[in-house]
């Protein structure tokens, strides 16, 4: 049975970031491998190497040269939970993550045009649309921000 490249190696970093697809400069990377039921992708290190991590964590880890150990509570500044753009990630902690959540309308599961504030099924449904959609059709960005904000792509435009 072949194994995973280990983390840290160039072959590893290929592989992981072959799962991701880089939207237009300053656009979200989608995450094009697993999604696990709460819209988040899943990425399986090596064998021996810590199992599944989240793949936004371990992007932020690769660009900053950090241990993904070390690494404390990331938060989406995008508020897509398949962007793995490590320019849209920061560094914060719960109190922060909070009060960013009430900042953009999604507490109490609010309705923001975002993917936060969706029951589970529905957010790990929008992520897998939206990852399904560049993965197929590659990244077209009226699609794409129909996707985030909750809309059906195939629907007909009014103007």
């Amino acid at each position: 049975m072949a194994t995973n490249p280990a983390p840290g190696t160039a072959e590893g970093e290929g592989r992981f970031w072959s799962k991701v697809h880089r939207g237009p400069a300053g656009a979200c990377w989608i995450w094009l491998g697993a999604i696990a039921d709460d819209g988040y992708g899943r990425y399986y290190l090596h064998a021996g190497a810590g199992g599944m991590v989240r793949p936004h964590r371990y992007a932020y880890a690769l660009a900053h040269e950090i241990e993904l150990e070390e690494l404390g509570e990331l938060m989406h500044v995008c508020d897509v939970p398949v962007c793995v753009n490590p320019a849209h990630l920061q560094p914060g902690d719960h109190t922060e993550n909070m009060r960013d959540r009430m900042r953009k309308g999604r507490a109490d599961n609010g309705a923001a045009l975002r993917f936060r504030g969706l029951p589970r099924a529905a957010m790990a449904a929008r992520s897998r649309a939206l990852r399904d959609e560049v993965q197929t059709n590659g990244w077209t960005p009226e699609r794409v921000a129909a996707i985030i904000a909750g809309q059906d792509a195939d629907a007909p435009t009014l103007f």
